[in-house]
């Protein structure tokens, strides 16, 4: 494992997923950094002013070096309007089902990046990674400048390549085993259906790429995937489903329960809920829609947030998005400071067995 700024952020190479959508709360980022490890905050869907208050949480409840991810704005080829309206009305029985509206659509695509990144350039934070694209060489150049350590999420070598010459600090490289969304630079559809890469091809893929310091995520749950990782050229790991099941998290419970839960036997990746590829257990809802879900985020997340918010209160695990990685079925249910713990005495076992052993 090198020495990298990167490492200099926390004792142990384990980072904690940003995973919007509540469950990277300001109490799971302090638990994961206390027990030494790098803890993050989610910035996608919050406002900035929400934003900005979680981080003076973490602030309050820390002093140890965390993270914010934010969400690249969506500049792509826009959303088919009527794509869009064919799928309102496919969802119309489930908003009868709930009782609830569907959500509106012309919502802003932008997630509040510029309001964002004024509050993070103001009032810096130690780290701040990016997901669904790479910032401009200015922004990046203006977090260096700030003492903001920098880290663009990519799932191929070329995104990797692309985040390099942008002037990141590192880069998270996304197997496709992760859960939630797929951090793709450029949301194609044409490419629906084929199989994404491996954590560790992908590594090894932009480990011989860029100078980099590289993150690895996708379905790590032990310390000996850690280990495989960082052999492999990784400088970290970043896991997000582990964290989701401890009593930190804020994940729903039905959520949390669901990772173990007999019932959901497997993940795929579904447009169902948002219009983006996103890695989820396979339920009721992506079974029925993620077959016809168009490719158009965020307005699909935004027609659906009323029925997945519906079903939540209802207990009804089938109608929610549950995000999960490949390796769901190992999650434990431990304290998020334990777990690291855990983790990272699974890691060094690990280490000790790979280790040359000295002849007598």
């Amino acid at each position: 494992m090198s020495t990298t700024a990167l490492n200099d952020l926390s004792r142990i190479p384990i980072v904690q997923a940003p995973m919007a959508g509540g469950a990277s709360c300001p109490e799971l980022a302090e638990a994961v950094c206390e027990a030494g490890a790098l803890g993050f905050l989610a910035g996608g869907y919050k406002t900035a002013g929400g934003l900005y208050q979680e981080v003076k949480r973490v602030r309050g409840l820390t002093a140890r070096p965390f993270g914010v991810n934010l969400f690249m704005p969506q500049t792509g080829r826009p959303a088919d309007p009527a794509a869009v309206e064919v799928y309102r009305h496919q969802l119309a029985g489930e908003a009868d089902w709930y009782r609830t509206p569907l959500g509106e659509t012309d919502d802003s695509r932008d997630d509040a990046y510029d309001a964002k990144l004024a509050i993070l350039l103001e009032d810096p934070v130690p780290v701040v990674s990016f997901t669904f694209g790479c910032p401009t060489p200015e922004v990046l150049a203006a977090f260096a400048r700030a003492g903001t350590y920098t880290i663009v999420t990519v799932t191929s070598a070329e995104e990797a390549l692309a985040a390099e010459r942008a002037g990141a600090g590192a880069v998270c490289v996304q197997g496709v085993e992760a859960g939630g969304h797929q951090g793709t630079h450029r949301d194609d559809p044409d490419e629906d259906g084929t199989p994404g890469t491996g954590l560790l091809t992908l590594v090894t893929q932009v480990r011989e790429s860029v100078r980099l310091p590289l993150v690895a995520a996708g379905g790590i749950m032990r310390g000996a995937q850690i280990a495989a990782v960082l052999a492999a050229g990784a400088d970290a790991a970043q896991l997000g489903t582990a964290f989701l099941a401890c009593p930190e998290s804020g994940a729903h419970p039905l959520h949390k329960r669901a990772l173990t839960d007999p019932l959901f036997t497997r993940t795929a990746l579904t447009r169902a809920f948002s219009g983006r590829p996103a890695r989820g257990l396979v339920n009721r809802f992506t079974h029925e829609h993620g077959p016809y879900a168009p490719a158009a985020y965020p307005e699909v997340h935004h027609l659906t947030a009323p029925l997945r918010k519906a079903a939540a209160t209802a207990g009804d695990a089938q109608g929610m998005a549950l995000w999960a990685g490949q390796g769901h079925r190992l999650a434990r249910e431990l304290p998020a400071g334990e777990l690291v713990g855990v983790l990272a005495a699974e890691l060094d076992t690990a280490l000790s067995e790979l280790a040359p052993r000295s002849t007598p």
